[in-house]
């Protein structure tokens, strides 16, 4: 499995740094966000480093389909009938770590377009 040292989730993976974990597989790690953007909010990510939802696919596209299927175990755990499964993919799209993740979002209304 590919790691980065530098990777704020690569060591949340490694268990470096905490999190609060609500579900794992062999190749993922779901945990609630530090700044939730809604009263719901869930990272997935690949226990594997990957920069961006793009690279992940490309390099491992079952992988990607674990993530979008543990986003929706997550929902349906957290109790959610709607919810938002979003993939920020460069800073400019908002992605501030760049480890491929996916936001599992729910528990209001969520406006679109967001903001």
């Amino acid at each position: 499995m590919s790691t980065d040292a530098d990777c704020l989730f690569c060591k949340i993976v490694a268990g470096d740094i905490p999190a609060t974990v609500v579900r794992e597989s062999q190749r993922t790690l779901a945990f609630r966000d530090i700044s939730p953007q809604a009263p719901t909010h869930v990272l997935v990510i690949p226990k594997a480093h990957h920069q961006d939802a793009p690279s992940l696919a490309a390099d491992d596209p079952s992988a990607m389909v674990e993530i979008i299927n543990e986003g929706a175990a997550v929902a349906k755990e957290e109790g959610l009938e709607s919810f938002r499964l979003v993939f920020n993919t460069g800073a400019e799209a908002g992605q501030s770590v760049f480890h491929t993740h996916a936001h599992v979002l729910g528990g209001r209304a969520l406006a679109w377009p967001p903001g």
